[in-house]
């Protein structure tokens, strides 16, 4: 980062005036470039799946918002737990605990919004979830840091970014809000834009991905103590959003919904109040978790949509198997009406043909009951 570059004696930009005038303008020109794609490319994909929202279910959500309820206690209450009992369990560093933390108590991203279309999910759910969790970040977020750093002793203030939160929504409403419309009013076409779409998605995914990467680099270090954290976080946050969507008897699409919400957290968010809460030295430290962290959960996201299409590929087809009571029956019925077409053919060999379509009908009758049965 640019901040982190001009600040610190031992950067290789500052090496010569002419590599600090240069270098970080260079840097600072590419992460500007990244910040208007991504927005724009975010902004066209929550359009594409606002195409998927029927406007009736949303409302039916919002009326009786019971799956959104269990959704934001999976957010705002499993979440920050599982942060700190990871942080204590660990023995983190009080620098690397508070990332940890500040990275359980963010809403949830939009990514699950495109991992939920790729599991056939309730996309609907999705997105309210998503812009319910950010709204109410505004004051979920101050409270259950507060409730788990109280009694730790921090050396400065933390700064919540209400303007990063307010920015999340509006990117997040807006083009979603055209979607809704644009499917209300011409359901076709938003069949076609919300396939483009999904492409679209996982092309973001994979260049979200590859330059935050490559932008913060120098953020990288070996502890592996994060890494093994960062990997694990957000197999946690799935599994258990997926329990307690099941106890609490939501349908399968609900509780997939709310799996693949509860572990997506919003890692611009996590790392926006970062860079306003911590200086540059501890920023080296602490960047490498939520980086590490927004590459697992892809991965494990990944392996969600996978695992769940080769169980839907399988599912159909699979032959269906037949009831054994059904099938006696259908035995006993086949044999009784076997033999009476066998004595119907035999009272027919020495008989003539049948006189009329009835008669005929009534010959292929014991054809039809044997055909129905099977």
């Amino acid at each position: 980062m640019r901040a982190n570059c001009s600040s610190s004696s031992a950067c290789p930009a500052n090496s010569s005036e002419e590599e600090l005038t240069v270098g970080p303008e260079t840097h600072g020109s590419l992460e500007l470039v990244f910040t208007v794609v991504s927005a724009v490319m975010m902004g066209l994909l929550m359009f594409s799946l606002g195409c998927s929202v029927d406007i009736r279910k949303l409302w039916l959500h919002i009326r009786r918002p019971w799956g959104i309820a269990v959704g934001l206690l999976c957010q705002f209450g499993l979440m920050p737990l599982t942060a700190y009992l990871l942080a204590i369990s660990f023995s983190l560093k009080p620098v690397h605990a508070i990332a940890v933390l500040i990275m359980g108590c963010c809403p949830g991203g939009t990514i699950s919004n495109i991992f939920t279309f790729w599991v056939d999910g309730d996309m609907d759910l999705s997105i309210s979830m998503t812009a319910c969790s950010t709204v109410a970040a505004l004051g979920m977020m101050p409270l259950c840091l507060y409730l788990y750093t109280w009694s730790w002793d921090l050396a400065q203030n933390l700064t919540i970014p209400y303007q990063n939160i307010g920015i999340t929504l509006v990117c997040l409403t807006i083009p979603v809000t055209f979607g809704i419309y644009v499917n209300y009013r011409w359901p076709k076409q938003s069949k076609i834009i919300l396939k483009v779409g999904a492409v679209v998605g996982g092309v973001l995914l994979l260049v979200v991905t590859v330059a935050g990467v490559v932008l913060a680099k120098g953020s990288w270090n070996s502890d592996t103590t994060l890494l093994t954290i960062s990997f694990i976080f957000p197999l946690i946050g799935h599994v258990t959003g997926f329990l307690l969507a099941l106890l609490t008897h939501q349908s399968w699409q609900r509780c997939r919904t709310i799996s693949l919400e509860t572990g997506a957290q919003n890692i611009q968010m996590c790392i926006t109040m970062l860079q306003l809460s911590f200086t540059a030295e501890h920023l080296v430290q602490m960047f490498n978790f939520p980086l590490a962290y927004g590459l697992f959960q892809l991965v494990d996201g990944v392996l969600i949509v996978a695992a769940y299409q080769i169980y839907k590929r399988r599912l159909k087809n699979r032959p269906r198997k037949r009831n054994p009571d059904c099938a006696e029956v259908c035995h006993d019925k086949n044999s009784r009406e076997t033999s009476a077409f066998l004595e119907v053919n035999e009272e027919a060999a020495g008989t003539p043909a049948p006189s009329g379509p009835a008669d005929h009908h009534r010959a292929l009758e014991p054809i039809s009951h044997i055909v129905s049965c099977e």
